[in-house]
């Protein structure tokens, strides 16, 4: 049979039983701090790595309406400046356009003095051929008068030879 043990034995085991006893409870604290550290843990890392997604799409959504934000306003400043262009393309236009026509102008002007000093030129020449033909026939005539005179002069003189050599058939002067 065993032993009974008195009212001391049983304190020094309890004691130690309860020393066990909160060595257990303080290693099942320790072990449930711990647990509850790595749930907190694995909690806090999940909800970092999800933040870090919201992040991520949150930043492309916005870098996607800057964007459209940025699209637009060059779109308005491109669209100013193609007016501007536009704009300034029809001025240029219409310049040099005032420029041939002016141009034409000059031209045509140009044309008609030409055609003018030509018809002068041409009338110029008409008159000086003419009065230089005038001059030949003045010069013909005269000449043809002049060698009518001569003959008639030499068929005289050729006349007086004849009669005044008698039996001569020749004279000098006379060229047969």
């Amino acid at each position: 049979m065993p032993k009974k043990h008195g009212p001391q034995e049983a304190a020094p085991m309890a004691a130690e039983d309860k020393l066990l006893l909160l060595e257990s409870q303080a290693l099942a604290k320790e072990e449930a701090a711990k647990m509850k550290q790595e749930m907190l843990s694995r909690f806090l890392k999940d909800k970092l790595a999800k933040e870090q997604r919201s992040s991520t799409l949150n930043l492309h959504k916005l870098h996607s309406q800057w964007r459209v934000v940025l699209r637009e306003a060059k779109g308005t400043e491109l669209h100013q400046d193609i007016k501007i262009l536009s704009q300034t393309f029809a001025r240029v236009m219409d310049c040099k356009d005032s420029v041939i026509e002016s141009l034409v102008k000059d031209l045509e002007e140009a044309e008609e003095q030409h055609a003018r000093a030509l018809r002068s030129h041409l009338q110029n020449v008409d008159r000086l051929l003419q009065l230089q033909r005038c001059r030949l026939t003045c010069l013909e005539e005269g000449y043809e008068a002049q060698a009518k005179a001569l003959k008639v002069e030499f068929e005289a003189e050729r006349y007086k030879g004849l009669r005044g050599v008698k039996g001569q058939w020749w004279h000098p002067l006379v060229i047969l």
